[in-house]
């Protein structure tokens, strides 16, 4: 299971939401689940966040 706590804990470089989904979609290579639990709190974080991290682990 990737929770999204542990990939920006993880992935400190990160500085945006765009950097965030690329790192999402990486991990969901060898993944099977992931779990939302913290916001991005990311300047440019738009306001369907969930649905855009969602759809890019799918």
């Amino acid at each position: 299971m990737l929770y999204l706590s542990e990939v920006l804990m993880q992935n400190p470089q990160v500085d945006s939401f765009e950097q965030l989904v690329e790192v999402v979609k990486e991990r969901s290579r060898s993944e099977m689940f992931f779990r939302i639990d913290v916001k991005p709190q990311f300047q440019d974080t738009p306001e369907n966040w969930e649905d855009r991290l969602e759809a890019a682990f799918t």
